[in-house]
């Protein structure tokens, strides 16, 4: 049988967004457990944002970063966070190091890789492992994630990371930017994939991925995660099965524990709108709420206004810019169905 990649479970991080940042140090350390106990070798916790996002104000969590590395240290496997310099600090990354933390997740979109290299350097003193998270790869020509990624390998990084933070991109471009990838790094450069699921294809893109020999795929129970969510981890265990992977996991084992301890706190079932939009538009949804305001006070469709939005920029949402784009839509306003909206992040 083939061996199956690493699974690298973010349940309690890219979660916390759809749970306003609410898991506790207990809940931590009582869904970590559970994931080490069923064998997952790479455990995420903290806040969705990373290190230093409670303090700089960026949705305050239930526990402090430091009192989230002390629940997942019993979790009996692997575990790290994930960081994004500016606001976290290298001073995090020490305290990080006194916990024992396993691995650190250094993010940055693709034109900023110079700002991770002293965190990447200061996370290989202290012996952790470090993945590179090039945040909305989409948004950067080929050439240039190639660029950039190999920079993050030569400031120490162990593995790039491919991400798909709106969820739409697809398996022919994933494959575009890891060829690419491969074919400039004298040496095997390690892939990891993290996908959100706003057109549906997350386990698809996954199991690419891991036919093309990608060494790390990040998943969740029950799929929870910001916008669309991320690629559910019952899923994709079961897909790996399918398609003739040695897959060191009891299914059935890993699907109890997504009902136990995630599906309870879900938010309500179906596809909501404005996710689907954002993987069609390939629109981050950490800028959602400064186009839902826009679209409340223009009284335009926020779906069309995230589609024209984009056309116009996938990067970055300035205010001037929705404002712009709100106002050369002519069709009239349509209506949502209203509730929480769980988006606001950075990876």
């Amino acid at each position: 049988m083939k061996p199956a990649p690493q699974i690298l479970d973010c349940t309690l991080r890219d979660g916390s967004y759809v749970v306003d940042f609410a898991f506790t140090k207990e809940t931590t350390r009582a869904i970590s457990g559970r994931l080490g106990r069923l064998g997952f070798p790479l455990i995420e916790v903290g806040h969705g944002i990373g290190l230093g996002a409670s303090a700089k104000g960026m949705g305050v969590a239930a526990a402090s970063d430091e009192e989230y590395m002390t629940a997942a240290e019993a979790c009996g496997r692997k575990w790290g966070m994930f960081c994004i310099p500016g606001i976290a600090s290298i001073e995090d990354v020490d305290l990080a190091a006194k916990h024992g933390m396993d691995f650190i997740r250094v993010g940055c979109e693709v034109a900023n890789v110079e700002d991770t290299k002293a965190f990447i350097e200061r996370a290989r003193t202290h012996g952790m492992y470090v993945y590179s998270n090039l945040m909305k790869s989409y948004a950067a020509p080929v050439d240039v994630f190639v660029k950039q990624a190999m920079k993050c390998v030569g400031y120490g990084a162990q593995c790039v990371y491919i991400v798909d933070s709106a969820g739409g991109m697809l398996p022919t471009e994933i494959m575009d930017y890891a060829d690419a990838l491969r074919d400039a790094s004298p040496t095997r450069v390690s892939l990891g994939f993290h996908g959100h699921n706003n057109l549906g294809l997350g386990v698809a893109n996954a199991l690419m991925c891991v036919g093309a020999g990608f060494d790390v795929i990040d998943t969740t129970l029950q799929g929870i995660g910001r916008s669309g969510g991320n690629v559910p981890a019952e899923q994709f265990l079961a897909a790996l099965i399918r398609s003739g992977y040695d897959v060191p996991y009891d299914a059935v084992a890993v699907m109890q524990a997504g009902e136990d301890l995630v599906r309870p706190l879900m938010r309500d079932p179906g596809l909501s709108s404005l996710d689907v939009t954002a993987g069609l538009a390939q629109f981050h949804s950490s800028y959602m709420p400064r186009v839902l305001s826009v679209a409340k006070e223009r009284r335009v469709d926020p779906r069309r206004l995230i589609l024209a939005l984009c056309q116009r920029d996938i990067l970055n949402a300035p205010l001037a810019l929705i404002e712009e784009c709100a106002a050369a839509i002519t069709s009239g306003p349509a209506l949502l169905i209203q509730g929480a909206y769980h988006g606001q992040e950075q990876s």
